[in-house]
Order: structure tokens, then sequence, then C-alpha cells
């Protein structure tokens, strides 16, 4: 990147975090938990480091590791402050003015100030002396002053205005313009930003995850329930026949039927056994055989 285009990046990370209304409200929530964690202890803050806001992803759930104290602020998040969710759109600067070193850059920018006006001396030099026929060296250098010496007046007031914009930032935050650079304060932010997203994919995650698993109990439920009334269903039947047979027999008892056909049948059987007795007792003729 560019000169200018490294100091427009502090200059629009900074305006991002002064104006973003969404960091300023999650920053609130932070501090509320981080009171309420520590009740009694160390609560009752009235602020907090930016440094420990990539501490929250550290914050593990005493009853499942897989979950931080990041990853119940964005289930809060979502349902009181869903506008806060437009934290990245406000950001979307801070990744750019996380790669920035002040530092480094001031210092490239001072050694193109002293190779400008060490340009600058050489032409006033060349101007003093005098000049060869053909010799275009003062023309083309002198041109060549003229437009480096306004883009580098552009480059230096925005290296001003970057580093007003950046110590206004960074003293709204609470931390200390000598020890940190935009780099470092932005990177805190861009991290935080990865986290967050990081974590919004996995509550998804285990929001689909947990819908899938309550679907199949629900389908595995249903299927033995089903189950349950159909083996209801066939021992009823059962047991419907075996009552239908004993129902029948109970009837014909009590109009006694059941005896009325035994007492037929019985003396159909004596009539049939007194036949054979009188039959078996008459004399059978003999026939007469012939010798």
């Amino acid at each position: 990147m560019s000169h200018p285009s490294l100091l427009s990046a502090i200059r629009a990370g900074s305006k991002a975090v002064l104006q973003s209304s969404s960091l300023q409200q999650l920053l609130e929530v932070v501090l509320a938990f981080g009171n309420y964690m520590n009740k009694g202890q160390r609560g009752n803050a009235f602020g907090f480091k930016i440094s420990s806001l990539n501490k929250i992803a550290d914050t593990k759930s005493s009853i499942d590791k897989n979950i931080t104290l990041l990853h119940y602020l964005i289930t809060v998040v979502e349902k009181k402050y869903p506008k806060v969710l437009r934290l990245h759109e406000e950001l979307r600067d801070i990744p750019q003015a996380a790669k920035v070193n002040m530092t480094e850059l001031e210092k490239e920018i001072n050694t193109l100030r002293s190779g400008l006006r060490a340009v600058e001396t050489e032409l006033d030099f060349q101007k003093s002396q005098v000049q060869q026929t053909g010799d275009k060296f003062v023309s083309v250098v002198s041109q060549f002053i003229t437009l480096a010496s306004f883009s580098f007046s552009d480059v230096e007031d925005l290296l001003m205005e970057a580093k007003e914009l950046f110590s206004k930032a960074v003293k709204h935050f609470g931390e200390d313009t000598d020890k940190i650079q935009p780099d470092e304060f932005f990177g805190i932010f861009d991290q935080f930003l990865q986290a967050v997203t990081e974590a919004k994919q996995e509550n998804e995650n285990m929001r689909r995850r947990k819908e899938e698993e309550e679907r199949r109990a629900r389908m595995e439920a249903q299927l033995k329930e089903q189950r349950e009334r159909e083996r209801k269903a066939r021992k009823a039947k059962e047991t419907g026949e075996e009552s239908g047979e004993f129902d029948d027999l109970v009837s014909a008892l009590r109009s006694g039927e059941v005896f009325d056909k035994d007492l037929t049948k019985l003396k159909r059987n004596r009539k049939r056994i007194t036949n054979q007795l009188a039959d078996s007792g008459r004399e059978r003729p003999v026939t007469k055989l012939n010798f």
C-alpha cells in the first residue's frame, strides 16, 4: 500500500471506532457482564482495558469447555440488541488500519522528506552553475520538485490528520498514545471481530445440531408411539377374539342353548346304541349249504 493509503486507513479506522454506535453498545454489554461476574470482588467498574476484549473468548464454560463467554455474549446480543450485529459493517476499515505501524511509516515519510530536500539542494547547486547547451537537468528536475512538493505536502497533511485522529481514538478508550501503535490498537479490534465471526458461526452450527437432534428425537418418539399403538391394537384384537368366544359360550349357557344341543346329541347317541344292540340280538338267518 502507498503511504497515502496507509494514512487513510489509520484515519478511517480511528473514525470508525470513535463513531460506531454498535461498538459502544457492545462494550457496555461486556462491562455489564464483567461487573456481574465480578460481583462482590471487583464489580461496579466504570470501564476496562480494550485488551480484555480478547480474553472473553478464553473464558470457558464450566459445563461445556467448547462454549465460551463470547458464545453466550453473542447469543444475548442477538436476542436483546440485534442492531449491534452491524458491528462488522461499521468497523470494516479496521483490518486495513491494523496493518499500519505508525513508527515505521513516519520513518519512511522522513526518508522521503530528506530525499526531496537533497534533490532541492542539488537543483539549487545546478542552477548556480553555468548551464551547458542542451542540458535539461534544471528544467526537468524543477518540474519534478514542484509536483513532488505538492504530493509530499498532501502526505504530510494526511499524516498530521491521521495522528490526531488516532491519538483521539486511543485516548477515548483510555489508552496511552505513547505506548500503543496503530497495528496493536486496531489489531485488538480486528482480532475481536474475527473471534465474533467465528463464535457466531459456531453458535449457528450448534443451533443446527440441536435442531437436528430434536428432530430425530421427535421422529424416534413418534415411531415408538406408532409401534406401541400397533402392538396394543394387535393385543386388543387377540384379546377381543378370545373374549368373543368366551362371550358366545356364556351367552349359550345363559340361554340354555348349549344344553339343548348336548341333550339332543345325547339322545341321538343313545338311540343309535340301542338300535345297534337290538340288531345284534336278533337271530340271523342261516344259509343252507348243500354238499
